[in-house]
């Protein structure tokens, strides 16, 4: 009998399950806070409560796979380590394309002459002298480098170049673009290796921990890691490609809701700390996204589940916006909850909130505490304003108004926020919801008296927000419930299959279908709902999902275990492995076939796509074995472009797409 072990570690939660294979039920479940910066508190403490519940000795767990929403939780709230992008045969102006300037945050880009052609031809040879010396002339603090080459999909000789030298001079972790998409926009394939590069100290902690754990506990069975398109990978290869994980979490929500519910037409809302995901489940599977995985502001070249993430969660900022007609506004970063940060420093957070209830103003830092997430020495290599905050934290966690002194340094505390240095404290809808009894698990005491100093705001005419701490934990849950409303609404008109005149985000706000939800009865009738139920998934789900339920006019399912589908979703999947390639014909009689360690020549077209076919088959089964796989699937897809000159064929270029697939190996006695 095999036993299996998911893991999810989320923005607020790390959550365990442990599946008993044959009979295909869910035996134990469990939840530990996610314990920054010492992920492994988190992780073990999910681990060894889901082991005690079970009652099966460790070292009868088969396998264990990790899924986690860190990776996508970095990107959306701009998070992640330095790094230093490596640009070669590029113009200047091409940074400014795919959002890679924007993803830059004003990091170092060295420049670079070379490159190929679309033929796969060197343009200019690589400088590796002029690149030696440009690294040594960066700044101290970058944790990882990407390297991009025009063309370098056609012939990576550039990048694999770029790359070896990097390793060599600094020893710091490098991505090649050409090694996370086998497309042609250069840029765009820029944009997704400097995200992995931002993410790789993250991912490497996480993986870590988890194997620690593993190790201290005696579980001796493989891990795997889900990717974002909800297939398994080796820990080995997610350490390498960590940007392959953004949406692991929600892709492995997907795959527990199909499990938990046998639904096969829905739409999955999965609600975590720091963002809402909502994807369409036809048939029993998910989309997957064609264009690559859209994150945040970010479009990347990943292949994922075409899943909508907005920044929105229970442990969302808060936001007071407008003039006179003052409203909320949810997101997209996380605060540390009030009634969470009162659990660890009790002391500091209600001496804090007596002091500020006693005053009849607040203050514009009220509300608000600085938490250090560094462990043992703290971070080197910082601005002056950056250096000064850190410096009073050296001690722990402290008011805002006690970390930022100037004004001036209020750019510098979020730059900290950015890095990941630190994390600020502040009300959220889950401390609202522990005012209002939705939730119980922290301190409630020190939640109300958050939801009271936040209600003593004033609006444009100079009113408080709320009359009292019910009044404005309401109108923050009435907030979450109007944006999940659209989060959920806009997934529905993208994924309807009408032409539609506008954006799905747009026609989700449209006064028509606001009046539509509202039953509008006059001389004109509406009435708008969704088509499809709605699984909501999310330990806060049951909290809040009822009322998104009521105004969508939609069913509404909750199922056992929702709260940590993530993790029954991060057991059931397989290992998949996708290799792509192109043959392109640069002459006429000449084919080149584009192999993974460089072109080669031949002067037939089949003969080519033959040679193309057993490279891509041989390294996508050498990937899956060395993950766990011990029988590999095969299956190859040819798209073929050809134009008609003449009444006779021309052939332009070949992709083709190889997948290696299988159940992991598990652990038996």
């Amino acid at each position: 009998m095999a036993y299996l072990l998911g893991v999810d570690t989320g923005g607020t939660y790390t959550d365990a399950v442990i599946l008993d294979e044959g009979a295909d039920r869910i035996i134990a479940s469990a939840k530990s806070l996610t314990t920054r910066p010492d992920l492994s508190k988190g992780v073990g403490g999910a681990i060894d409560a889901a082991l005690a519940t079970s009652g099966i000795p460790a070292g009868s767990i088969a396998m264990v796979s990790l899924s986690t929403t860190l990776a996508t939780n970095a990107l959306v709230e701009g998070q992640g380590g330095r790094v230093a992008l490596i640009f070669i045969g590029f113009a200047p102006a091409e940074l400014s394309r795919a959002g890679l300037e924007d993803a830059m945050k004003g990091d170092p880009v060295i420049a670079l002459p070379g490159g190929h052609s679309h033929a796969g031809t060197e343009i200019v040879p690589l400088d590796l002298a002029r690149l030696e010396t440009e690294i040594a002339a960066l700044a101290p603090g970058i944790t990882g480098f990407a390297v991009a080459s025009s063309f370098a999909t056609r012939n990576p000789a550039h990048e694999i170049a770029a790359r070896d030298l990097v390793r060599r001079v600094t020893g710091a972790p490098v991505t090649c673009s050409h090694e996370l998409s086998s497309g042609l926009n250069g840029p765009k394939r820029a944009l997704t290796a400097v995200l992995n590069a931002r993410l790789i100290g993250m991912i490497d902690r996480l993986i870590s921990a988890c194997e620690d754990h593993m190790t201290r506990t005696g579980i001796a069975a493989p891990l795997m890691v889900v990717r974002g398109d909800g297939a398994l990978v080796s820990a080995a290869l997610a350490r390498e490609r960590p940007i392959e994980t953004i949406l692991s979490g929600p892709a492995a929500s997907i795959a527990g809701a199909s499990w938990l519910t046998n639904e096969t037409d829905a739409l999955v809302s999965d609600i975590g700390g720091t963002t809402t995901d909502v994807c369409l489940l036809r048939d029993g599977k998910p989309a997957i996204d064609s264009e690559g995985a859209r994150v945040g502001a970010f479009r990347t070249m990943v292949e994922a589940v075409a899943m909508r993430t907005t920044g929105l969660g229970g442990d969302s900022e808060v936001h007071v916006v407008g003039g006179l007609d003052t409203r909320l506004r949810l997101g997209p970063r996380r605060l540390v909850p009030i009634s969470l940060m009162a659990k660890d420093w009790p002391g500091l957070v209600h001496d804090a909130f007596d002091s500020w209830l006693s005053q009849d103003a607040t203050g514009e830092h009220d509300g608000r505490f600085v938490i250090p997430m560094w462990r043992g020495t703290a971070p080197e290599g910082l601005a002056a304003r950056e250096g000064a905050i850190v410096a009073r934290l050296l001690d722990g966690p402290i008011r805002q108004s006690d970390a930022i002194r100037t004004r001036l340094e209020l750019p510098a505390l979020q730059r900290l926020v950015a890095q990941g240095h630190v994390m600020t404290a502040g009300t959220t809808p889950s401390d609202a919801s522990h005012v209002l009894g939705g939730l119980s698990a922290w301190d409630a005491k020190a939640a109300r008296k958050a939801i009271a100093l936040f209600a003593r705001r004033r609006n444009g005419r100079g009113d408080r927000l709320a009359p009292d701490p019910e009044a404005m934990a309401g109108a923050i849950i009435d907030q979450l419930t109007d944006q999940t409303v659209n989060c959920l609404l806009e997934a529905a008109f993208a994924e309807d299959g009408r032409n539609w005149d506008e954006a799905p985000e747009i026609l989700a706000r449209h006064a028509l279908t606001r009046a539509g939800l509202d039953r509008h009865a006059g001389v004109v009738r509406i009435e708008a709902r969704l088509g499809v139920p709605v699984i909501g998934l999310g330990a806060s789900a049951p909290s809040y999902y009822g009322a998104v339920g009521k105004r969508l006019d939609a069913r509404m399912i909750l199922p056992e275990h929702a709260g940590v589908a993530n993790a029954i979703g991060a057991v059931v999947g397989q290992i998949s492995m996708h290799l792509e390639g192109t043959v392109t014909s640069p002459s006429a009689g000449s084919f080149t076939a584009h192999l993974p360690d460089g072109p080669r020549r031949f002067a037939d077209r089949d003969v080519a796509l033959q040679a193309l076919e057993a490279a891509l088959a041989d390294e996508a089964s050498r990937r899956a074995r060395a993950a766990g796989v011990v029988e590999v699937r095969l299956t190859t897809t040819r798209e073929m472009s050809e134009v008609e000159i003449e009444g006779q064929p021309m052939f332009i270029e070949a992709r083709l797409r190889v997948t290696a697939q299988g159940r992991p190996r598990i652990a038996l006695d």
